[in-house]
């Protein structure tokens, strides 16, 4: 069995993050999860990581002859940041993507997209099997059912792939509160794409308490 030891955390200086194939086209195939809540949590990964300074790559699938180009929510984030455009359904065999990959030194790869059962499952099998230690925020992902999702991620773990989720990400990059130098940028990720971020505004305003 190729399964392997499970991996430790990220940290802010040994990882990078891929996002791939956030193109309408491919969000009008997602039926496992609520479209609007994989919108939101892919931007806490991106927003994690350029608060982070995570070195991350983008790259979308047939953008000009198909899938549309890659949503504004993220591009608008990284928007000195040309995605690489592929014609391959497996990233990892887009010699542009590759070289993105491997120029970031990166060991540790966290890697989320559409759809989980190829565009996700694919590359990441090719990683981990050229070394690199790969995880999956599975929230930020979606797939043409849930048992597709759900066979896919099965077939993560058992390669040796990570599961996650986006706020996790963030986490465990913050890793204390009272890193100051971040504090508020991770306060503006959660109040502006997760439910917590309501109760935070709520302490805020009528209690005075933390919450930035």
């Amino acid at each position: 069995m190729a399964t392997q030891a499970v991996q430790g955390m990220v940290a802010y200086n040994d990882c990078a993050l891929a996002l791939i194939d956030y193109q309408p086209a491919m969000f009008a195939g997602v039926n496992s999860h609520d479209r609007t809540a994989i919108v939101q949590n892919v931007q806490i990964l991106a927003k994690a990581a350029k608060l982070f300074k995570i070195p991350t790559i983008v790259s979308t699938v047939a953008a000009q002859s198909f899938s549309g180009s890659m949503i504004p929510e993220l591009s608008n984030i990284f928007p000195d940041q040309n995605p690489i455009d592929r014609t391959s359904i497996n990233a990892w065999l887009d010699r542009n993507f590759k070289a993105a990959v491997e120029q970031t030194g990166k060991h540790k790869i966290v890697l989320a997209g559409l759809w989980t059962e190829a565009c996700v499952m694919f590359p990441t099998i090719n990683m981990i099997q050229a070394g690199f230690q790969v995880y999956v925020p599975t929230d930020a992902c979606g797939d043409i059912s849930c048992e597709a999702h759900e066979r896919a991620v099965q077939r993560l773990v058992q390669v040796g792939a990570v599961p996650m989720t986006s706020l996790q990400f963030l986490f465990e990059l913050q890793q204390d509160w009272g890193r100051s130098e971040t504090y508020e940028g991770c306060m503006e990720i959660m109040k502006a794409h997760s439910a917590y971020g309501i109760e935070v505004r709520f302490v805020k305003e009528f209690l005075g308490g933390h919450g930035g």
